[in-house]
């Protein structure tokens, strides 16, 4: 049985060149995640400021456990490349909208 779990992660500071270099592979990654068999439900940048530059990751992914998730994230891209400063896995019930219509 599958669980979601939200991923939040803040960037540190000063690494905006580091993400922008490295943001075609975290994508290709978040849809194509080969050999996890994560599923990226929905996902997206935080910001510093509504019309404000990347600053984080926000991810809603479907595992078979937190291990999995957790695997999974230290995988991407930006997390291998040292990007994050803070990294949250937590296990999330989809309360809202269709979990089918995810990526």
């Amino acid at each position: 049985m599958n669980h979601f779990f939200a991923i939040f992660a803040t960037d540190k500071l000063g690494r905006e060149p580091l993400r922008s270099e490295i943001r075609p592979l975290h994508r290709e990654y978040l849809r194509e995640p080969h050999p996890h068999r994560v599923v990226v439900r929905l996902g997206g940048p935080t910001l510093n400021g509504c019309e404000g530059a990347m600053n984080g990751t926000l991810l809603v992914v479907e595992a078979g456990s937190l291990s999995e998730a957790e695997d999974f994230f230290a995988d991407d891209p930006y997390a291998r490349a040292g990007l994050f400063e803070r990294v949250e896995i937590r296990p999330w019930c989809w309360g809202l909208g269709n979990p089918q219509m995810g990526a």
